[in-house]
């Protein structure tokens, strides 16, 4: 049976399907389920602009964290025994596509800034084998941002990637592997080419002042400021 929905409120079928929602949404909200004991919990601090989960198999889970700030769009597909889980304060420009299956985890932090067309994907969306072996070579893997991380335009993250706190992901940028603290990495694969960097969320151009020569110009996040430290 297929369950489509159009609001977030607290919710239970007769498949096990749950929405946990104190406050409910709805405008711009999809949630689609074609499975059994998927669970949906949004926080009732939540700020929500734009929302399309699907839940493709059975035991998904999407857990969204409250918003001080000016909420996120996304589009999810959670398939069998995926999690999906959102920190406090995500914010996103445009609609961020994310995808977890065959079990992986994709967790987002605390206090992430998410540009224009981005992708978060656990898995390449079909299967790839070894034609001697008949083996797959693209198993969908975990996913970890770190808090205060921000993925600039077109950035994307894929399956088996970490991004350490405060780091910053530049534009057009494909993220595959480890990605340490408080580091600038660009490029296809993504590399690191500054590190012991802090960002902050003021824009450039709307938020004074309009010259922003040093930190002194801005409110600083201290507790997302430090030096980058390589782990294995």
């Amino acid at each position: 049976m297929v369950v489509k929905l159009t609001k977030l409120e607290n919710y239970r079928d007769a498949e096990s399907n749950i929405i946990e929602s104190p406050k409910g949404f709805d405008q711009k909200i999809s949630v689609t389920s074609r499975g059994a004991n998927n669970k949906l919990i949004v926080d009732k601090n939540a700020r929500i602009k734009h929302l399309a989960v699907v839940f493709d198999c059975d035991n998904g889970a999407l857990t969204i964290g409250p918003n001080k700030k000016h909420g996120f769009s996304m589009s999810v597909r959670v398939g069998q025994d995926s999690k999906v889980t959102i920190g406090r304060d995500l914010t996103t420009t445009s609609v961020c596509h994310v995808s977890a299956v065959e079990g992986a985890t994709v967790e987002f932090g605390d206090d992430i800034m998410l540009a224009s067309q981005n992708q978060v994907r656990s898995d390449d969306g079909h299967p790839i084998f070894d034609v001697r072996t008949g083996q797959r070579v693209n198993p969908a893997k975990n996913i970890t941002i770190g808090s205060h991380v921000w993925l600039g335009a077109g950035a994307s993250v894929l399956g088996g990637s970490r991004i350490g706190t405060g780091s910053v992901i530049g534009l057009g940028s494909i993220v595959k592997g480890a990605i340490p603290n408080n580091c600038v990495a660009v490029g296809t694969p993504a590399r690191v080419v500054r590190r012991d960097i802090a960002w902050e969320r003021p824009h450039l151009s709307f938020v004074s002042p309009p010259y922003k020569p040093d930190a002194s110009s801005v409110e600083v996040s201290e507790e997302f400021w430090a030096l980058t430290e390589d782990h294995d």
